[in-house]
């Protein structure tokens, strides 16, 4: 059985995450499951997530996407057996350690990088941590301070 929505084709057995956070529902953006069944006649979908199915009428099938891959921006937080990582020197602007790190570390298993050593080298040379201005220091330090009064 398979249903045709926004651009692609959702199947049963298909890998989606939610895009969006689902207070009602319990699940939220980033998490992964797996599409289990699709009611024609109810116009429901049902997605199997780690710990509970979830069913989704129809309008509301626009809170998740297929997910055969994943960015290493929305696997922030997830862990997976096996990460393939390409990186090339054509993403030039997106090389850097930080992402570098934050791809690698979200394999449990095994991590494979695919791309030019030059690609490799140059995200690992890159390091694009910048300044943040939040004031959280100051902040915290009026708070000790009033607190200490």
């Amino acid at each position: 059985m398979e249903l045709a929505r926004g651009g692609s084709i959702l199947r049963a057995g298909d890998r989606v995450i939610q895009q969006v956070n689902d207070y009602q529902r319990e699940v939220f953006n980033g998490d992964i499951g797996t599409i289990t069944s699709i009611d024609l006649e109810e116009q429901e979908v049902t997605v199997q997530f780690t710990e509970r199915a979830v069913t989704y009428d129809y309008a509301d099938l626009s809170e998740f996407a297929l997910a055969w891959a994943v960015t290493v921006h929305k696997s922030q937080g997830s862990e997976y057996p096996v990460i393939i990582f390409p990186i090339f020197m054509q993403h030039y602007l997106l090389l850097s350690r930080n992402l570098l790190y934050t791809g690698l570390t979200r394999a449990k298993q095994l991590a494979i990088l695919v791309g030019p050593t030059k690609a490799i080298g140059l995200a690992i040379k890159r390091v694009t941590d910048r300044q943040r201005y939040t004031a959280l220091a100051d902040r915290l330090k009026s708070l000790s301070a009033s607190a200490a009064l």
